[in-house]
């Protein structure tokens, strides 16, 4: 199988040019009530790079895709796309910041009452409203091909499987043609076969679009497939950030025995 490292440039494991960042992390805290659940992460991903972030249950992960995208407001810290920050920007402003990025939710989270076809179509008919409808329908056909769904155009998110929901989410994330993708969880709950599949449709992507990607997962060997770095997380913050050999050669208690048992 492939890795991502057969489609990008190895980037230094311990330094990368923040100048060329699509999106940088740093020192984020947020807590909920008593939890802390960030507690000072930072971490930064450049053009055409993957970052994998792994950790246990209850480590931040998929609240950082959230305050990324806006949905909970970081105690402290800040994030920062393309250079800006997005502390405290007005909701229009927020708003053109979210069509710059894809987002594929854990379990695709497809409106059951649109067909695949009109799934992919929705981010396209709300924030594209300049290309005609014809221009829409042509951009969803391309959408569908990339990710070998354009024969299920027509079915709806409950006639398919669950890998299948999942590639049908990738297109829809791509819709508006973003410069960064989220993925929370894309293999989970899928069978190694599928698992393998949808890596390699990851793989793909990137390699086409050249977007900067973070990749919420507990997979380890999906995050060794299809990342450039891995950031491992412990009670809210990055224990290590590097290749998987990095992780391998660590002498660091917690990250022996996280790959011992993953």
């Amino acid at each position: 199988m492939s890795t991502a490292y057969d489609i990008a440039v190895k980037q230094d494991s311990h330094a990368g040019d923040k100048a060329a960042s699509i999106i940088e992390v740093e020192n984020l805290h947020k807590v909920f009530g008593p939890q802390v659940v960030l507690n000072g992460m930072s971490l930064h991903v450049n053009r055409g790079e993957t970052l994998a972030v792994l950790g246990r249950s209850g480590t931040g992960k998929s609240v950082l895709l959230r305050i990324i995208i806006g949905l909970e407001r970081a105690d402290s810290g800040s994030v920062r796309i393309h250079g800006q920050s997005i502390a405290g920007l007005p909701l229009d402003r927020m708003s053109e910041i979210r069509k710059k990025m894809g987002f594929l939710f854990q379990h695709a989270a497809l409106y059951d009452s649109l067909t695949v076809a009109e799934n992919v179509a929705f981010p396209l008919e709300h924030h594209r409203q300049d290309l005609s409808k014809s221009e829409r329908a042509d951009r969803v056909t391309h959408l569908l091909a990339e990710v070998g769904m354009e024969n299920a155009a027509g079915k709806m998110p409950s006639d398919i499987s669950g890998g299948m929901q999942k590639r049908v989410g990738l297109a829809r994330a791509l819709a508006l043609g973003p410069d960064l993708l989220l993925l929370d969880e894309p293999t989970a709950g899928l069978d190694p076969i599928s698992s393998g599949e949808i890596d390699d449709l990851i793989l793909k992507l990137q390699r086409e679009h050249q977007m900067a990607s973070i990749v919420v997962t507990h997979d380890l060997h999906s995050a060794r497939t299809i990342s450039n770095r891995i950031a491992l997380l412990d009670q809210g913050r990055v224990v290590i950030e590097g290749t998987f050999d990095d992780l391998q050669q660590s002498d660091i208690e917690f990250v022996r025995q996280f790959l011992k048992v993953s």
